[in-house]
């Protein structure tokens, strides 16, 4: 029998015990189970990176940031069950898993088919779907410190009116305050490896409509924008995906291996939408094939 290890984030919006027990009974049907429950930040990570011997498979039962913690221990040829129960769980839903754990066990519990994606890097940090820097991480950031009720995190009406508050002390403009060496100047860095880059609810937002899993990182950057500038990004990334991969006003790179961008001051980060905290720069790079899950 396959000797799987199933680790769980207790904190995570759609964790409770009797999901627990239903997504283990599941995978125990078809493997010698033992599960782990994470006490504190990046114990997912030091799990991983320390998996008992004979360890065939790992299943990870949370959100996007469980996700990311395992993803920067996992070996690259350790097959990885994603099952997402977080508020959003962007990066099963982007390799087109269900989005519920419960879904996700029964489809994945005997499953022997595997992908291997990329995964990016920003400061030595892996991220596994994005990367923001500027006013994207700034909301992030504000959302994170409208806390949790009754273990939730801020639904993504809450997303957008903090992205709407942000604008606004702007006076809906943004200007240049970051520089992608070799490329220019630029309000603000989207990085990815995968399409979508994230959800608002069900529908998708294509912020760099080209990238893929299995190959490097993408990069859109605009390089001004005001009120008409960021309507039509909103346009482009929910609508008509596309335009900002040729228009002159954006600095769009596609499957690149690595770029450093220099901030005019400090300025937020956030990978998989976890606040990093301020960073001056931000060196990006990409591990190639770096993370095999099932599917």
């Amino acid at each position: 029998m396959v000797r799987t290890l199933l680790i769980v984030n207790p904190k995570a919006s759609g964790v409770d015990p009797d999901v627990v027990a239903e997504v283990t009974k599941l995978l125990g049907v078809a493997t010698e189970l033992e599960v782990v429950a994470t006490r504190e930040r990046n114990h997912a990570t030091e799990i991983v990176r320390t998996l008992p011997t004979g360890t065939e498979r790992v299943f990870a039962m949370g959100g996007d940031g469980l996700f990311n913690e395992v993803a920067n221990g996992i070996d690259a040829d350790m097959p990885v069950g994603l099952l997402g129960a977080g508020a959003s769980s962007v990066l099963p839903r982007a390799l087109g898993l269900p989005r519920d754990a419960k879904s996700a066990a029964l489809r994945l519990a005997t499953s022997t088919a595997t992908r291997q994606i990329s995964l990016g890097v920003a400061n030595g940090r892996r991220f596994t779907f994005c990367c923001g820097l500027g006013i994207d991480a700034e909301v992030v950031r504000a959302v994170d410190g409208r806390g949790r009720r009754e273990g939730r995190r801020a639904s993504d009406l809450a997303v957008a009116w903090e992205l709407v508050r942000a604008l606004v002390r702007r006076r809906l403009m943004l200007r240049p305050v970051l520089e992608v060496v070799d490329h220019g100047r630029c309000a603000f860095v989207i990085a990815t490896n995968g399409d979508p880059y994230t959800y608002v609810g069900a529908l998708p937002v294509h912020a760099a409509p080209l990238a893929r899993f299995d190959a490097g990182v993408d990069i859109v950057a605009p390089r001004q924008l005001g009120p008409l500038g960021i309507l039509g990004l909103a346009w482009a990334v929910l609508a008509r995906p596309g335009r900002q991969t040729r228009s002159a006003r954006y600095i769009y790179l596609h499957d690149i291996d690595d770029a450093v961008v220099h901030c005019d001051g400090l300025t937020p980060l956030q990978l998989d939408g976890e606040d990093i905290g301020d960073v001056q720069q931000l060196e990006l790079s990409v591990d190639r094939a770096a993370m095999t899950v099932l599917i």
